[in-house]
């Protein structure tokens, strides 16, 4: 089981703290938790442990997670323990189930990033390094950011429907484990030819719109995969983007992939967005989503955005 199969669903109410920054400085005592089941993860923890101490954080517990479904649990122990700020080390699928329980509580959420695509990591500008990470931790900034709702429930980063949820579903975790992201892009091309596309419906309240679509990305931050795949997404914007590469050709969802990653000119050519505080998802054939790697919801959904949700630690 996946940690991300206990997330806490929440009744959606919404931080509404003032300001997208912070003037308090970053908390020098923490909690930090390691999903030891993440690909850097096990290796990494003593490792991260000893610099982080050395870097003048005061490590108040540390708890390697070699039980995806004890994370839930141990992040929630964390934060009622008082403590004023939680370090989370693992890939997106741990940082995003752990998000949750983070919100409306006056503690810190700092994150290393021991994962594959490390896509919130690379949306907040956190080094992909270990020592990059635990500097950013030692001398950066408190910023207060949104999150993404599924249906009510807290998302980091990114969710995906189309060829992903194929992907993150089935993908052997011993070929991520020992490839990553090649591991990924093997399996996408296995996954690809199994691929139909669908039939999309946004709702945005205003009017309902529809498209054939090979792949969508319900974005709260720019990165999804480890590439910048919706730039006009922004984790302060007070949105949530919708972006559907469009069409039924498979062969254009390769070149949207392609584009996107090389930063093309025309790299937008093949795609159309939406934007609001709230979107209603549907489509035809019904989808399976994945939501920062892990599949954990099926349209039709309401994709909404949680203001100043959280707060984090970013680069100075």
């Amino acid at each position: 089981m996946r940690c991300s199969a206990r997330r806490r669903e929440h009744s959606g109410r919404v931080a509404s703290w003032g300001g997208v920054s912070s003037s308090r400085p970053v908390p020098r005592q923490a909690v930090l938790v390691v999903n030891a089941h993440s690909r850097q993860g096990e290796e990494r923890m003593r490792e991260a442990a000893d610099k982080l101490r050395s870097a003048g954080i005061e490590l108040l517990e540390v708890h390697a997670v070699r039980d995806p479904r004890k994370l839930i649990p141990t992040m929630q122990a964390a934060v009622r323990s008082g403590a004023p700020m939680v370090i989370v080390g693992g890939g997106d699928g741990s940082l995003s189930c752990t998000v949750d329980e983070i919100v409306d509580r006056d503690c810190v959420f700092a994150l290393l990033p021991l994962g594959t695509a490390n896509s919130f990591a690379r949306t907040l500008g956190i080094p992909l390094d270990l020592d990059g990470a635990i500097q950013v931790i030692a001398t950066g900034r408190r910023r207060r950011i949104d999150l993404g709702l599924i249906d009510g429930d807290y998302f980091a980063n990114c969710a995906a429907m189309g060829l992903s949820p194929m992907i993150g579903e089935g993908v052997p975790h011993k070929l991520k484990r020992w490839l990553g992201r090649v591991g990924y892009l093997l399996w996408a091309l296995y996954c690809l030819a199994r691929f139909h596309p669908f039939k999309l419906i946004v709702d945005d309240g205003k009017e309902r719109h529809t498209v054939w679509a090979t792949e969508v990305r319900i974005a709260n931050g720019a990165f999804h995969g480890g590439v910048e795949l919706v730039e006009k997404a922004d984790v302060a914007s007070g949105e949530i983007v919708v972006q559907a590469v469009t069409g039924r050709s498979s062969l254009r969802l390769i070149w949207d992939w392609f584009a996107k990653y090389w930063k093309l000119p025309a790299r937008d050519a093949g795609t159309v967005e939406f934007h609001g505080r709230e979107l209603r998802i549907e489509a035809r054939p019904r989808q399976r989503i994945s939501i920062d790697g892990e599949v954990l919801a099926k349209t039709p959904v309401t994709a909404a955005v949680a203001q100043r949700a959280i707060e984090v630690v970013v680069p100075a």
